[in-house]
């Protein structure tokens, strides 16, 4: 049976770090696994085969306690790696075993392992969603200074101590909540893949969501926008029209609107799949949306709307920028009707589900309408809706502009 021993080359240059490795010996074959693990040479207890702790820098044994504590689990992981190759009754080598290590060392980081969810959820053209991933990667990374570990490694005191760091950064509650349950997402799916034991790192973090400002505006306000003579602006025309086209077709997100192609457009039905959850979703067209696209110009490149208008360009960076400007004159508009909260394109989605409300649809209904898929956002989940029913509802509301 192969052993494991856990070494240390001292530096051979004063005050400079040595390096930890784990020497595997099997059948009088000996290799060196290397690992980024480094102590001070007077760190290293050379009985114990382990580094030591020297109280009264509390910075430095904290990290002390750390490599001890990556230490143990690369033991436990070899050790587990050397069982099941016994028990499988095949012969294996030294090197097979350190292979065996750095296979599941990849697989099993976290990085790793996140990128290949932000994969998955481009692939599946929920774009927004990895967007979101990537934020919470990026967040997780630099309160870690930019250093990989492994998923095993997440444990209570760790996520505790990344929501301490993200409070001290100025977060909110539901900030810090967006982060944790992103993160408890991508862990949960490593769990379930037998990538990770579950170590219910984020049962002391918060997960919540509190109430935030409310994003909707009254339909007075609503009239007000659709109401104004901008053709003297046309920057805010355009802003206020692309609001309005979001309102009218029952708070459609940018995004969809952005990559809605003409093909798209059969029949009197604009059919499409939310790009963040990839439910398709059908939408009546109705002369207050015709009436908004006359107003431009057709373009030569596949999309209906008037935002990705030239070919041969970055389609999701051209995307990016017009919703930049656009909700940079939206806050102009928000001034011009008396609003005295920042408009942006996502209040059109807010809007329609608030005055959907007010006139007395059903949840279920603008649930339906809105293309939600999770009873975290849309507060009810219900079997599909006949789509008759939503263009009613959203009908309703078109008359109250």
């Amino acid at each position: 049976m192969a052993s494991i021993k856990v070494k240390f080359r001292p530096s051979s240059v004063a005050d400079k770090e040595g390096r930890i490795y784990y020497q595997v010996i099997h059948k009088r074959v000996v290799r060196q696994l290397w690992t980024p693990h480094t102590v001070y040479n007077r760190e290293w207890n050379m009985r114990e085969s382990m580094p030591a702790l020297h109280m009264g820098d509390a910075e430095r044994e904290e990290y002390v306690r750390s490599v001890i504590s990556k230490i143990r689990y690369d033991m436990y992981r070899l050790s587990a790696i050397v069982r099941k190759r016994e028990y499988s009754g095949i012969d294996y080598s030294s090197d097979e075993i350190i292979e065996d290590f750095e296979r599941i060392s990849r697989q099993g980081s976290f990085v790793y392992y996140m990128q290949a969810q932000i994969t998955r959820m481009k692939n599946h053209f929920k774009i927004r969603t990895a967007e979101t991933y990537t934020a919470a990667m990026r967040s997780f990374l630099r309160y870690l200074d930019g250093e990989d570990i492994m998923l095993d490694y997440m444990s209570s005191d760790l996520m505790q101590g990344y929501e301490a760091y993200l409070r001290s950064c100025g977060n909110v509650p539901n900030t810090i909540s967006f982060y944790m349950r992103i993160l408890r997402a991508v862990y949960n799916r490593a769990v379930e893949h037998g990538v990770v034991d579950d170590r219910f790192p984020f049962r002391h973090v918060y997960t919540g969501i509190d109430k935030t400002i409310k994003r909707a505006l009254p339909l007075r306000y609503i009239k007000k926008i659709n109401a104004l003579d901008l053709s003297s602006y046309p920057n805010l025309e355009f802003a206020r029209d692309m609001f309005m086209l979001s309102f009218f077709m029952r708070g459609m997100s940018f995004i969809d609107m952005a990559f809605l192609r003409k093909s798209d457009l059969k029949y009197g039905y604009i059919s499409y799949r939310r790009r963040k959850t990839g439910k398709l979703l059908t939408i009546a067209w109705t002369e207050e949306m015709q009436q908004l696209l006359r107003k431009y110009p057709g373009n030569d490149t596949e999309y209906l709307l008037p935002i990705i208008t030239k070919k041969g360009v970055n389609e999701y960076a051209f995307y990016r920028n017009m919703a930049g400007r656009i909700n940079y004159n939206l806050k102009i508009i928000a001034g011009m009707v008396g609003v005295r909260i920042p408009i942006t394109l996502y209040c059109a989605r807010h809007s329609w589900a608030s005055a959907a409300k007010a006139k007395g649809i059903p949840v279920s209904v603008i649930s339906e309408g809105m293309g939600h898929d999770s009873e975290s956002t849309t507060q009810i989940y219900l079997a599909s809706l006949d789509n008759s029913v939503v263009d009613k509802a959203n009908a309703i509301i078109l008359k109250s502009i």
